[in-house]
């Protein structure tokens, strides 16, 4: 029995991102266990998605530290904790210090709405659809110091609609972050993938 890859789960929000990895895990297709999910909001709903679950999930709190770099070290105290392996960002809206970065150096993923090097950063539906653009979609990468700026994993194109507005376009996305993110983390812990400067190439499985 190979053993199962321990994730620590970072959100901010609902968290739906983390509901497709449950199931992914739950129908067998992704080899991994959810060790901990950790919020910086304390009434998100992602909190009660895990305990529903039986996960563990943690609230913590910036007003309780000094700095951001005390917020930081909490996070990579309970992560130890729980034996976490690989840290799964799905929503946390705040930048990761380089402290815990290069913690889990090649480890630790993100899922951003569009397809990165366009439209790093927050409002992204908004910034895409004001600039024309005819395809957006999502992008999983691996975390850097950078703002949405590590190695690509996997991309989905989504077609850009005439009557499209932000809400509509971030569905159709959303749709396809379910799909390629348990994907991306598959391909990363079974150690299917390789970095090369920039480009991140699937290994030969053969």
């Amino acid at each position: 029995m190979i053993n199962k890859a321990k994730l620590g789960v970072l959100v901010s929000g609902r968290g739906s991102n983390l509901q497709s990895i449950i199931d992914n895990i739950e129908k067998g297709k992704l080899n991994a266990e959810i060790a901990v999910v950790i919020s910086d909001v304390k009434d998100a709903y992602v909190l009660e998605r895990a305990r529903k679950r039986n996960i563990k999930a943690c609230f913590v709190n910036t007003k309780d530290f000094k700095n951001r770099g005390g917020f930081f070290d909490e996070i990579g105290k309970i992560l130890r904790q729980n034996s976490v392996e690989y840290v799964i960002l799905a929503g946390f809206m705040r930048i990761i210090s380089l402290s815990l970065i290069n913690a889990y150096k090649n480890r630790m993923l993100n899922i951003h709405p569009a397809l990165l090097p366009s439209f790093p950063g927050l409002w992204v539906q908004k910034k895409a659809l004001e600039y024309g653009v005819k395809y957006s979609g999502c992008t999983v990468h691996f975390v850097d110091e950078g703002c949405d700026t590590g190695p690509i994993i996997l991309q989905a194109v989504v077609p850009v609609l005439d009557n499209d507005t932000e809400e509509t376009l971030s569905q159709r996305i959303l749709k396809e972050e379910h799909r390629i993110y348990p994907e991306a983390i598959d391909l990363v812990i079974n150690g299917r993938v390789k970095i090369v400067g920039r480009r991140v190439i699937k290994k030969d499985t053969k």
